[in-house]
């Protein structure tokens, strides 16, 4: 079942001999529970296409359709509740807020949404995360690979129907990189989750179900499973 379609995306910065084509005509569909990474060279337009597909940058033209729902036709007040609701992201940096703890930190969409926090799926979260015992410390009180548990609970608290990372281990060693690997592949299992993530990792992506290779803003290569990385 498709949970997410692209079609002839682009984007464009600047203008006349300082134009640059991050990406340039774009096209393909995710169905529902797929773990895809998308790979590139930096400056490949990678990063471009995954904020857009979170609602976080608006496309020059093209479509990206969530669910169903055409992402670019809403309001900006219904883009907001999308990017809360419809998306997880998780960035390389973490981005937690310093002055909140881990719970505050993992809680924040949904209170920023106005709505309830879900005590069950936050003790769950923590739990699954590794995190008990430190529901009470703050960022500069975690390793590396603590804080990025944390964003990896914020982007999944809300329950969203795609989870969208950006070089998720770009900051990690190796031991912890790939416990935040199997992290998100739990997530993608347990909680049904499709996962897109954009890594230089060769071996992150050689455990998704799908690869897609991008450069100069276009798509080279799409694997449609387990076929490795040349």
């Amino acid at each position: 079942m498709e949970i997410l379609r692209v079609e002839n995306l682009r984007k464009t910065y600047g203008t006349g001999a300082n134009k640059v084509h991050a990406l340039d005509g774009v096209s393909f569909s995710v169905n529902k529970g797929e773990f895809v990474a998308i790979i590139g060279p930096s400056g490949s337009g990678k990063s471009t296409l995954l904020h857009i597909l979170g609602g976080v940058d608006r496309p020059t033209s093209g479509k990206v359709f969530m669910d169903g729902c055409d992402v670019y036709a809403q309001s900006e007040e219904k883009l907001a509740v999308f990017r809360r609701r419809q998306v997880g992201l998780i960035y390389q940096f973490y981005n937690l807020i310093p002055v909140l703890n881990v719970s505050e930190n993992i809680t924040l969409p949904v209170l920023m949404d106005g709505r309830k926090v879900n005590g069950d799926r936050l003790k769950e979260l923590i739990a699954t995360l590794g995190l008990k015992g430190r529901e009470h410390h703050l960022p500069n009180q975690l390793s590396g690979g603590q804080q990025q548990r944390v964003s990896i609970g914020r982007a999944l608290m809300n329950a969203p129907a795609v989870v969208l990372a950006d070089e998720p281990t770009g900051n990690l060693d190796s031991k912890n990189s790939q416990e935040i690997l199997e992290l998100l592949k739990t997530s993608n299992k347990k909680y049904g989750q499709t996962l897109i993530v954009i890594t230089h990792d060769e071996s992150i992506a050689l455990q998704a179900d799908r690869i897609i290779s991008i450069e100069d803003g276009r798509i080279t290569r799409d694997t449609g499973g387990k076929e490795g990385v040349t």
